[in-house]
């Protein structure tokens, strides 16, 4: 992919990775600010809390792939072996998340009997409809929305741990200068 500098990740992988997190940021406001507004304006807020977590399932898989073919630049000076493991559980989890949380909430739609609508495009019915299971997807979501919170503030906790305390490069490679 080019002449990749050691020091950094993939200038693409950096640029989607803080992509991803304003995505969440808006993901998020969206639904959980939605009881602020009239009724009419909430169902609009749904509606774009719906084309940013499509926004988020699209790019993951680019993410993924990206994060395969380029080199992660080392961490210096290295971290123990636990530290490593942790980061590379909390990745995959985090991953596994991004994934999971747009599917469970487009599948949660059609057991409601709904298509999804992405400015005017009708994406496919994926399952039929049923009250229970709509329950249990939307369960779902929410739970591991709510997951989703405690482990993206681990993320950047780490990180900043990273940086202040251990003082190593972790936080950095993931800067575009």
């Amino acid at each position: 992919m080019g002449s990749q500098r050691t020091d950094k990740f993939h200038p693409l992988l950096i640029v989607l990775h803080w992509l991803t997190l304003l995505l969440l940021v808006a993901v998020y406001c969206c639904i959980e600010l939605r009881g602020l507004f009239p009724h009419g304006m909430r169902d609009v807020l749904k509606a774009w809390h719906f084309i940013f977590g499509i926004t988020i399932f699209v790019l993951t898989p680019i993410r993924l792939l990206l994060s395969f073919v380029t080199r992660s630049p080392p961490i210096v000076p290295p971290c123990p072996g636990w530290q490593m493991f942790l980061a590379k559980s909390m990745e995959y989890v985090l991953y596994a998340l991004l994934l999971a949380m747009p599917l469970l909430g487009y599948l949660a739609i059609n057991a409601d009997g709904r298509a999804v609508d992405i400015f005017g495009i009708h994406l496919p019915v994926l399952i039929g409809p049923g009250l229970a299971l709509e329950e249990r997807l939307s369960g779902m979501h929410s739970l591991l929305g709510r997951l989703a919170y405690l482990l993206i503030a681990a993320h950047a906790g780490a990180a900043l741990y990273h940086h202040y305390v251990q003082r190593d490069n972790t936080l950095r490679r993931m800067l575009l200068r």
